[in-house]
């Protein structure tokens, strides 16, 4: 599985969760990701948070497509939205997306103990996403 094919399915993605277009032009273009945080509001990555993003691309051979940055009670979070190198899971993770859940990896800023994989709740807000659930 390309990295190219693993973009090709983000950007599909993307379309099903009603990502502002700005957001996918910037993603195939220029290989920029946002971030969503605040309600939806979108925001380009720090360089602290790209390199988080980079480490989980290396390590697990994904395409991170978008981000949700979160504050909870179980610390900070950032929400990684990702296409895996599985493509054989790929329809089950469509048919997800349409049921209002995302695949990601929720990475624990306050406490890297807690990180961890699974679908998320989400839906589109002015152009980004808000974290449901």
């Amino acid at each position: 599985m390309t990295r190219e094919e693993k973009k090709a399915e983000a950007v599909n993605r993307m379309k099903a969760l009603k990502l502002s277009e700005n957001v996918i032009r910037e993603f195939l273009d220029e290989d920029k990701l946002n971030l969503s945080e605040n309600g939806g509001f979108l925001y380009w990555l720090d360089e602290s948070q790209q390199k988080i993003v980079n480490e989980f691309e290396k390590e697990y051979n994904a395409v991170v497509y978008h981000i949700i940055h979160s504050f909870t009670e179980f610390g900070e979070l950032l929400s990684m939205l990702y296409v895996s190198d599985y493509e054989e899971e790929w329809e089950n993770d469509n048919n997800d997306i349409r049921d209002g859940y995302a695949l990601s990896y929720v990475k624990n800023l306050t406490d890297d103990f807690c990180s961890e994989f699974g679908s998320i709740g989400v839906k589109p807000s002015i152009g980004g996403l808000i974290r449901t659930a």
